[in-house]
């Protein structure tokens, strides 16, 4: 599983947890994600701009 910071506010988009407030249940991929998605904070940035961020297991 893996986190995707949004570059410009930092909101981070966790695969774990989800996004519910954006359709998105728990255990959601980055790759069921639209491409088209927008950063629901700032609006800004769109999914190709997002950083990705290998969580460890543990």
């Amino acid at each position: 599983m893996a986190v995707y910071l949004c570059p410009v506010c930092d909101y981070r988009y966790d695969e774990r947890r989800g996004a519910p407030r954006e359709g998105f249940p728990a255990g959601t991929a980055w790759s069921a994600i639209p491409e088209g998605w927008c950063c629901p904070d700032c609006g800004v940035r769109e999914k190709p701009d997002f950083d990705m961020h290998e969580v460890s297991r543990g």
